[in-house]
């Protein structure tokens, strides 16, 4: 009897305890789920929305002269007389991010996305230092015959694009840009369509970089953190709903 006294509670010292860890381990459980939702959630910066120019200035210079707000778009129209590009980058600099827009191109004509962007005075060009998204109207302008990395939503002179995806000139695209140093991967998603993807940095990387136009380019692509920059390349295009989430 007093064997049977002693396991009975022993019994019940165990079944206290295993409830008690329960109890615990669900309070833990409970906290944990409060804490993810109040964490607060990747957000997106406007970079432009139509009304202004705020987050913008002239590479390596000041307030932009050939750049236009036209319909809540901002518009480039090359003037007629000029010396020199008029390349449009932001105030910023980023790393890591996702950058949504739309773009329209207008016929025969040449622009791009670039990140990783330097300014200093010994560059003239946003290209020297940063990598390009290519914006170009393919059934005109002669770059897209020069090649399939030479394409509407090519990673420029690296990774083609496949064709089929872009619209034609003077119809709006949609571009969603990756740049991900965490992970090592970029990627181009054109109209909803998966483009391109590639590594970011690293020897991958560097392979892509030996056997392009870029391979002596003693600056090119050599710093993660830059400015993102709207090309000049003397055609009119526009863009427009210019947002940035950072990663």
């Amino acid at each position: 009897m007093k064997k049977f006294t002693l396991s009975l509670g022993l019994a019940i010292a165990l079944f206290a305890s295993c409830k008690e860890q329960t109890k615990n381990a669900e309070n833990e459980t409970v906290a944990v789920s409060e804490t993810e939702e109040t964490q607060p959630q990747e957000e997106w910066t406007i970079l432009f929305d139509g009304s202004n120019l705020d987050n913008w200035h002239v590479y390596n210079g000041a307030e932009p002269t050939q750049w236009k707000i036209e319909d809540e778009a901002l518009v480039f129209t090359p003037a007629e007389k000029r010396d020199g590009t008029e390349n449009l980058v932001t105030d910023s600099t980023y790393t890591s991010f996702v950058l949504s827009l739309d773009w329209k191109i207008s016929e025969g004509g040449n622009s791009g996305i670039l990140w990783g962007v330097q300014e200093d005075p010994k560059f003239n060009e946003p290209y020297y230092t940063g990598a390009e998204i290519q914006v170009l109207d393919d059934e005109r302008h002669p770059d897209a015959k020069a090649g399939t990395t030479h394409r509407s939503g090519a990673l420029y002179d690296m990774i083609a694009a496949p064709e089929g995806v872009v619209k034609s000139a003077g119809e709006w695209n949609t571009y969603e840009i990756t740049i991900d140093h965490n992970t090592n991967k970029g990627s181009v998603v054109m109209n909803g369509q998966e483009v391109v993807t590639f590594p970011v940095s690293g020897e991958e990387w560097d392979a892509m970089v030996a056997k392009s136009k870029f391979a002596d380019w003693e600056a090119f692509a050599k710093v993660k953190t830059g400015k993102i920059a709207l090309q000049d390349h003397g055609n009119q295009v526009s863009y427009r709903n210019i947002k940035i989430k950072q990663l």
